[in-house]
């Protein structure tokens, strides 16, 4: 078989070393050192407004920094890297006018994933969430909640190696937020590497094997 490209850096696929990102005078990242090892769930944990958001768009090659490194699988973010991350940004969006069957498949076929392949999978995912019924639905349709449950479908209908999901719980109802948590336990117990932020202390503590707090821009603390 292929052999899957390392990840680099000792297993270590995402690595922040003392990171700065100003906007004009506000820094919204001060001297940020973070590494994220295989397969671990690590919650980034902070109130809003705390550089959350702008750490993960720096992961993701969105953001450069103005000072320090980022390695994402052992080099530098980029396109050509996204197929093998699983990106859910804070903006939560979908493309309003398509139907969501095709917006899945599109979002698979995007991501490598042959036409065929990314219906099988779609379908799975929508008769799992509850959602078989709206697949020949128009995105604009749905409720925000229903919305929100397709846009993280197309996170990880690819079946990628680390996911990165910004404030994934919030917008959610209990049983959402709860169906959610299972489905980062089942990626975590196939070894997925699960990043994800929350200003919600409970999801941060069932979910994560290590948190981060950030507090106004810093890293206060970094816990196993």
């Amino acid at each position: 078989g292929a052999q899957m490209p390392s990840s680099g850096s000792n297993g270590v696929p995402i690595r922040l070393s003392g990171v700065t990102k100003r906007f004009g005078e506000h820094t919204a990242v001060d001297s940020l050192d973070l590494e994220i090892p295989k397969g671990s769930v690590y919650g980034l944990l902070g109130p809003n407004g705390s550089g959350k958001t702008t750490t993960i768009r720096i992961m993701m090659g969105i953001l450069l920094p103005d000072v320090g490194e980022v390695e994402l699988f052992g080099g530098a973010p980029g396109i050509e890297k996204n197929a093998r991350v699983g990106y859910l940004p804070e903006e939560r969006g979908v493309y309003r006018k398509m139907k969501v069957k095709d917006l899945l498949v599109f979002l698979g076929e995007i991501r490598g994933l042959s036409r065929g392949e990314s219906l099988n999978r779609a379908m799975a995912w929508l008769d799992r969430l509850d959602l078989t019924d709206w697949a020949d639905k128009k995105t604009q349709d749905l409720s925000k909640g229903m919305q929100q449950k397709v846009q993280f479908i197309g996170t990880v209908l690819h079946d990628p190696e680390i996911l990165i999901l910004d404030e994934p719980f919030s917008g959610l109802d209990p049983i959402n937020q709860e169906a959610l948590e299972g489905i980062v336990r089942e990626y975590q117990a196939r070894g997925t590497t699960i990043l994800f932020s929350t200003h919600l202390m409970d999801h941060a503590e069932r979910l994560c094997e290590r948190v981060c707090m950030i507090s106004k821009a810093r890293k206060v603390l970094d816990s196993v």
